[in-house]
């Protein structure tokens, strides 16, 4: 069995508050000055007139005319209107503004989306973990439109639960070659003592059987990303932490030996709040194999990812991990990280694809990790 997981980062659409926007000041000012006033319920003549002056000012009437309506893109923003609609404002509401609308997801570059699917297609993995997909028909399209181009086989099973991040952060997982989902169950609606999800994004349990008729436990999880309050988050990823602790040492207590937990955890191994998971429990990192490769590798990178860094557990920057219990560990035949869809912060770090010529069209921030176990 190969098993693979990747944080993709979208693979369509993603949402603006996730997406870093590169612009200058006063056109970010401007942005932000017309999200304000479009917000307002009731808008003065001083505010239509300086939507208006805004308007101008970003560049929305710049535009040529097309059927039906207009879309435009501004630093990493897009907005849409009616095509008939002008500048002139025609009442004092947000749903009678007859303007742009600001959308609240931007297109993933297609060359980014094509990337995704390369790399996924040459890792070939039969059971396949997904962070960050937007939702299930965008993972259909993807898997069936997609995978073949780059000589990938569809997978024969799908799989997305809404989580409670809302953003379009969903868990997804894609098997085939005789490897079928059982049962499935979500942790979203576990609440802490003040009533708020333990899981901000989603933690999933899977039974999957294999073709010889053996179950594996898969623990799929996306835990609390790092913020500007990073005390809070290293915290709330502690709780996190410590319930998904509870969760395996369940499955173990009651005699299973196959268990895998894997997925994007937001924090480097030596970090407290992934201290119940990494320090009390059995769980091994794939990346501790002795056989853990990594695809692209240059003999002078020293930094982030580097294969002998993650042999010593200097991982500065590592957040995503392919954890297994005993057993499974024992049975790694291979195993390895794939970072050629990721653009390097130094050119000569590691080799990417020829495909990818700027941070844009990378498949993603995160690498695929990836293991091979004979079961």
């Amino acid at each position: 069995m190969k098993i693979a997981t990747f944080n993709i980062q979208s693979l369509f659409h993603r949402d603006k508050s996730l997406v870093n926007i590169q612009a200058g000041n006063a056109v970010i000012n401007w942005l932000n000055e017309m999200d304000h006033l479009m917000r307002k319920y009731t808008k003065t003549s001083n505010d239509l007139d300086r939507i208006k002056d805004l308007t101008f000012l970003l560049g929305f009437e710049k535009i040529s005319n097309i059927s039906y309506a207009i879309m435009r893109r501004r630093i990493e923003a897009m907005f849409f209107r009616a095509i008939h609609s002008s500048g002139e404002t025609k009442a004092n509401s947000l749903k009678d503004f007859n303007g742009w609308v600001t959308l609240q997801t931007i297109p993933v570059d297609p060359i980014a989306t094509q990337n995704k699917a390369r790399v996924i297609a040459e890792v070939n993995a039969d059971v396949l973990l997904l962070q960050e997909v937007e939702n299930r028909n965008s993972l259909l399209d993807f898997n069936n439109q997609f995978l073949p181009k780059f000589n990938g086989v569809p997978y024969r099973e799908l799989l997305v639960l809404q989580g409670n991040d809302g953003r379009g952060q969903e868990i997804g997982i894609l098997t085939k070659n005789g490897f079928q989902i059982q049962e499935v169950r979500t942790y979203s609606n576990e609440l802490d003592d003040s009533e708020k999800p333990v899981f901000d994004k989603n933690l999933l349990k899977y039974e999957i059987t294999t073709p010889s008729k053996n179950k594996i436990y898969l623990l799929a999880v996306h835990l609390q990303e790092q913020g500007k309050d990073k005390e809070n988050c290293d915290v709330l990823r502690f709780r996190q932490a410590q319930r998904l602790t509870e969760i395996y040492e369940q499955l173990r207590s009651q005699g299973q030996e196959h268990v895998i937990l894997a997925g994007t955890l937001n924090a480097v191994p030596y970090c407290f709040s992934l201290a119940p998971l990494l320090q009390k429990t059995d769980l091994k990192d794939v990346s501790k194999h002795p056989d853990f490769d990594v695809a692209g590798e240059k003999e002078k990178d020293a930094g982030y990812l580097h294969m002998n860094a993650y042999r010593i557990g200097l991982n500065i920057k590592q957040r995503d991990y392919l954890l297994l219990s005993p057993e499974m560990f024992r049975r790694v035949k291979n195993s390895g990280l794939n970072r050629r869809a990721v653009w390097p912060a130094i050119a000569s770090q590691w080799s990417v694809y020829n495909t990818i010529k700027n941070e844009k069209q990378a498949a993603s921030e995160h690498p695929v990790v990836w293991g091979e176990i004979e079961i």
